[in-house]
């Protein structure tokens, strides 16, 4: 019935997304679109649901024991589990088997097979009922042979030199043996003991369990529900992008043509500082060069004057002096070279290229470009009015939007998923109120249960209280001094309660064995063949097993929720997803009978919707970039004839100096002769004259060399422009001309693939929608961890609680029924030293003494044997052995000669 149920219910939850799986599926173009990059929506969390059960299980410090006990069984049954053995003899017995059938060799294989793999079970149980049957009779026996006093049974104990050992070794293994009992009794009582506490424990697992159930029956409907709703995001979201198709599409567009139009554009706005440097360039060199012009005249009358006035100087009488007359001569021979060394007035002047530049300047080219870039970043609103069919078109593209979610949340309201769940939930109800009215039936079974496995302790209990108080009274009244037939009370007493503890454990070891017999026979195999494999799953595998249940169905399973046995589903598969807490739409495969995404296709993805969305059509060739006149402009800018200038004439002339030598070292040098001379008047003259000429260079020489590093600068920019200029303006008109072209003539196919781009974009928000939904529905919606919880429970019910325990029940109580074997032999070699005797082996003092000097002294040792020879008389020989041991030398004379005489007397009455 909770299947039929749960069934129902991922019906309805498999019709509301199982489309995003054949989706996925789907080669169309539709689908190719649906691969491309849109923006994530946010389709929030589904109501989740937070199962109580837990279904893990720690035994805690008794776990030590049911490992041991699991190893046990290892040792007994080391075979791995035999799932191909099942399989063959449950499909061999599925239609029934005769008896002659089981004379066939494929049954006599299996049926080896089968005694080979309980081979361990079946030699222990083999034992255990060799025991279960031999131990009353051994029992009996035991009782018969005393009666006869045979077996020990005769009150006489014969007096041993080493019986104080013998007595210290029964005691010790006796109370060794006992404290395992102590210990085995102890495990049983434990396991037994833990049964009850852990079927407490199994009210929590069933009530979780039912909580959880109605858990997940209450919160699926809501999570159908939120999945329904959710259709409304990706709704709006393509209603919003549909309203702003302007701005999304035109700048889509713009983005894609702005990789070859802005560059376009940049490099024509470049020009524009190009044309204000080129212009600097000139101004400068006109200005250069007027100043250079101008003060090339200055500074030649400067020099002329002052070589005229130095040459006056050197004609003083005082340069006759024949000791300056050399220097003066010198002086005299380096006038020459107080001249210009470059003529600037030579140069021609760059006015007319200068009047071209200024004609060209006279139209804004910034502002050209300036426009262009306005018309193309107006192409957002160029989109928008030609797209105004689509947005008209929006209350339309809202209605079929609108109806698609009305049909997808009708479809899912077709089946009765509330009312189904509502029984599903009363089931529960009644199910849990059925189950717990069990409980006092149960736990009077399991106190019955209790009180059984304690009167099975009790047994091992009572042996082991016989045997502690045997030891404890027969040692504490056990007396060194006393003979055997005069021993106490208490030590007769302790003897007494040894061989009652004999007697109990003849009359129960049989029972308890039976017990552990049939424990362990049902608890192992149940233990091998049931919980560890359904710990490592490996028994889903054996239900699995194709035509395993009918030999007409492949996979039992699906057969039985959907009468379809060929559909890939199994129970190891349903469980795994289960446990991994995945929807129960996805753990039973619902989508191959309930396919949602044919429904979908006819829905969201109707033919008015697309042909609304392929009604895009955006045309671009009224767009101008740069206007004729900008183009204009940039042709004169490249023949305004800066190309025309020489160049050449304007660098061999900067590269020139102003004078013909440097007038600083010029006056250094005079005013280094002038003190070579002697003091006077034509020293201090030619040192003024030095200085007048450090003051022409100061004055007129530096200012025209700072002019010619201008002009040298200004000159080789514009040698350096009137190489590139062409080139420039060339390259920029044909990056124009191909964006324009490219706009006018291209443009359709970049405006198609963006328009595609967005339908794409549109048409994935519903893709993401259906995506979210199949992702939601196999992992969020109608978790189905319940179900794998319940499997588990039952594994930790049945197997942790209960087998484990009643393994562990047999294997402490199974150790103590071995043990009562050395328990029985230990009492009744040790009731000998404890109870009291009727007879005794009667001894004097020298046997008392007997015992320790035979060994030390040979010759005691042979007078006893030749006078035992002489006198057969046993009394007399002891009587003979009263004598001092100091004189056993003269007792071995005296024996010696005796036996001399003995001798002669039998010869001579041979004769």
């Amino acid at each position: 019935m909770w299947w039929k149920v749960g069934l129902v219910l991922v019906m309805c939850s498999g019709l509301t997304s199982s489309e995003a799986r054949e989706e996925r599926r789907d080669s169309s173009p539709r689908n190719a679109m649906l691969r491309a990059p849109v923006e994530t929506l946010d389709f929030g969390f589904v109501p989740s649901v937070v199962y109580e059960t837990h279904a893990y299980y720690e035994p805690g410090p008794i776990g030590v024991l049911f490992h041991m006990v699991h190893a046990f069984l290892y040792v007994v049954q080391p075979n791995p589990f035999p799932k191909d053995l099942i399989v063959k003899m449950v499909q061999q017995n599925m239609g029934g088997i005769k008896k002659e059938d089981y004379k066939k060799p494929e049954n006599v294989v299996l049926l080896l097979q089968a005694i080979y793999y309980e081979l361990g079970f079946i030699v222990l149980t083999v034992l255990g009922v060799i025991f279960v049957l031999l131990m009353p009779i051994v029992g009996l026996c035991f009782c018969v042979c005393r009666c006869c006093e045979n077996c020990g049974g005769e009150m006489h104990q014969r007096q041993k030199k080493n019986g104080d050992c013998l007595r210290g070794f029964y005691m010790a293994t006796l109370i060794a043996t006992s404290v395992f009992l102590a210990v085995g009794v102890t495990v049983a009582y434990t396991a037994n003991q833990n049964i009850t506490n852990q079927i407490k424990s199994t009210r929590r697992f069933v009530s979780t369990n039912i909580r959880d159930l109605k858990s997940f029956a209450n919160y699926t409907p809501a999570q159908i529900d939120y999945l329904s709703a959710q259709y409304t995001t990706a709704k709006n979201k393509v209603l919003s992008d549909l309203d702003n198709i302007g701005t999304l599409l035109g700048g889509q567009i713009h983005n894609q043509l702005e990789r070859e139009v802005v560059p376009a554009l940049d490099n024509a706005l470049r020009m524009t500082a190009a044309m204000r440097e080129t212009k600097e360039a000139l101004e400068s060199v006109t200005t250069s060069l007027e100043i250079l012009q101008e003060g090339t005249g200055r500074l030649q009358n400067s020099l002329q004057t002052e070589r005229a006035s130095l040459s006056n100087t050197l004609n003083d009488p005082a340069c006759s002096n024949g000791d300056v007359t050399h220097t003066c001569n010198t002086i005299r021979g380096t006038l020459s070279q107080l001249a210009l060394n470059a003529n600037f007035h030579g140069l021609p002047d760059v006015e007319a290229p200068l009047a071209n530049l200024d004609a060209v300047l006279k139209t804004d080219l910034s502002n050209i470009v300036q426009k262009g870039y306005s018309s193309f970043n107006d192409t957002p609103r160029l989109v928008s009015e030609q797209t105004k069919g689509i947005v008209s078109a929006l209350p339309k593209v809202k209605g079929l939007l609108d109806k698609s979610g009305v049909e997808i949340i009708g479809f899912t309201k077709m089946f009765p998923v509330e009312p189904a769940l509502e029984n599903f939930t009363k089931f529960l109800t009644e199910s849990q109120k059925n189950i717990e009215a069990y409980y006092p039936q149960i736990d009077q079974l399991d106190f019955y249960r209790w009180i059984g496995c304690v009167v099975i302790c009790c047994m091992v209990v009572l042996v082991l209280t016989f045997n502690f108080l045997g030891l404890l009274c027969g040692s504490c009244g056990y007396d060194k001094n006393a003979t055997p037939t005069t021993r106490g009370c208490l030590s007769n007493t302790g003897g007494n309660l040894l061989m009652a503890s004999v007697g109990f454990s003849f009359i129960f070891s049989w029972v308890l064995m039976g017990v552990v017999v049939t424990t362990f026979v049902v608890g192992g195999n149940v233990e091998k063949l049931v919980c560890e494999p359904l710990a490592n799953r490996q028994i889903f595998k054996i239900i699995d097993t194709p035509y395993m249940v009918h030999p007409a169905k492949k996979n039992f399973l699906p057969g039985m929720l959907f009468q379809d046995p060929n559909i890939d589903l199994t129970i190891g598969s349903m469980y795994r997803d289960c446990y991994e807490n995945n929807g129960l739409y996805s753990a039973l495969q619902l989508e191959t009978n309930f396919n949602f995404n044919k429904f979908l296709n006819a829905t969201v993805y109707n033919p008015e919707l697309t042909m609304t969305f392929n009604s895009v059509n955006v045309d671009l060739q009224g767009m101008f970039l740069l206007e004729q006149e900008g183009k204009d402009n940039l042709i004169d800018f490249a023949n305004i004839g800066i190309g025309d200038i020489d160049y050449q004439a304007y660098l061999t002339e900067v590269n020139k100096g102003v004078t013909v030598v440097d007038l600083l070292s010029y006056a250094n040098e005079l005013e280094a002769q002038a003190d070579q001379m002697p003091r006077g008047a034509l020293e201090n003259a030619l040192k003024g004259h030095a200085s007048s000429i450090r003051q022409i260079h100061k004055e007129q020489v530096v200012p025209m060399e700072q002019a010619m590093g201008t002009l040298s600068q200004s000159i080789k920019l514009l040698q350096k422009t009137s190489r590139e200029l062409p080139i420039k303006v060339t390259n920029v008109l044909n990056a124009i001309e191909a964006v324009e072209y490219l706009i006018a003539n291209n443009a359709s196919h970049v405006v198609r693939q963006e328009t595609d781009k967005f339908i794409k974009k549109i048409v994935g928000y519903f893709s993401q929608y259906t995506e979210w939904v199949k992702h939601s529905l196999e992992m969020e919606v109608a978790q189905c961890k319940p179900i794998s919880n319940i499997i588990d429970s039952i594994e930790i019910v049945a197997c942790s609680f209960i087998v484990d325990s009643v393994n562990t029940f047999w294997f402490g109580l199974g150790g103590c029924c071995l043990l009562l074997i050395p328990s029985i032999i230990m009492s009744v070699k040790l009731a000998k030293f404890y109870r009291r005797m009727d007879t005794e082996d009667v001894y004097d003092e020298f046997e008392e003494n007997i015992h320790s000097t035979c060994l030390k002294q040979p010759s005691f040792l042979l007078s006893r044997l030749i006078l035992s020879l002489l006198y057969p008389d046993m009394r007399l020989t002891l009587s003979i052995f009263s004598i001092p041991k100091t004189n056993h030398i003269y007792f071995l004379i005296l024996s010696s000669t005796s036996l001399l005489f003995y001798f002669i007397y039998l010869s001579l009455t041979a004769h």
